[in-house]
Parts: C-alpha cells; sequence; structure tokens
C-alpha cells in the first residue's frame, strides 16, 4: 500500500472534518446569541457547542496538523521551502487561531458572557470559507 496516499487521504477525511465544525459552530452561536435570555434554550445550545468543539473539531484539527505534518515529512522536508507551501501554512495557522478564537468564544457562552450580536457571528462564519478556498488554490495552483 501506498503510505502517502492513506495519509492524504486520513489527512483531507480530518480536514473536511474540521471544517465542518469551523462552518457550524458560529452558526450555532448565531442562534445561541438569538436565545440568551432563553435559559433552557441557551443550556441546549452551550451543550451542543462543548460536544462539537472538543470532541469533533478539535480532535479534527489534531489529526489534520499531525497527517498534514506527515505528508511533509513523506514528500520531504525541503518542500517547506517552496512558496506554495509556506502560503498553505500560513493559512492553516490562521484557521488554527481562528479555531482557538471560537474556542473562546464558546468560554463567553457557558459563563453566559457573550458580548456579540448574532450578525457578527454571521460575518465571522465567513472566516473559515475564505481561508478554505485559498488553501485549496494554493495546494492545486501552486502558484509563485
Amino acid at each position: 500500500m501506498n503510505t502517502y496516499l492513506l495519509f492524504k487521504s486520513l489527512h483531507l477525511i480530518a480536514v473536511i472534518s474540521w471544517m465542518a465544525g469551523l462552518l457550524y459552530l458560529p452558526r450555532i452561536f448565531v442562534y445561541h446569541s438569538q436565545n440568551n435570555d432563553k435559559p433552557l434554550v441557551s443550556d441546549v445550545f452551550k451543550v451542543m457547542e462543548k460536544k462539537l468543539f472538543f470532541y469533533i473539531m478539535t480532535p479534527a484539527m489534531t489529526l489534520s496538523w499531525i497527517f498534514g505534518l506527515v505528508l511533509i515529512h513523506e514528500i520531504g522536508f525541503e518542500q517547506l521551502g517552496q512558496k506554495w507551501m509556506v502560503l498553505k501554512l500560513v493559512f492553516v495557522i490562521i484557521l488554527t487561531l481562528y479555531h482557538f478564537y471560537l474556542g473562546r468564544i464558546l468560554g463567553q457562552f457557558k459563563l453566559d458572557m457573550n458580548k456579540h450580536s448574532h450578525k457578527y457571528y454571521r460575518y465571522i462564519n465567513e472566516i473559515p470559507t475564505l481561508l478554505l478556498i485559498l488553501i485549496i488554490f494554493v495546494v492545486i495552483f501552486k502558484p509563485i
């Protein structure tokens, strides 16, 4: 069996799972912020957010990084010097920082200290989409 293709497949599965969570969690925040004044509804959203972040998104992010680093090892660390790879890693680091920012927001909701409107969460929900598009184009076309 080709180990490169195996790790590439596992990397893609992990990335898709991570992206699903990055796109869904802010949507839950939209509905949570609209129902913050309803304790029973808010408690349901808190459970959903916690399970999504800690049981799906964070493991998927971790596996994305692990399999991505294994792939870099497989193709050779000299690939890190290529501009397309540097761009991809910069975008993935931004995506990772966004992930942890969502975790911070989750903590605010947990303490009933949400500071943002539902519109804010609708806007930040576009960030992972834009980064995903950039990452895919950089990886496929390898510009520069």
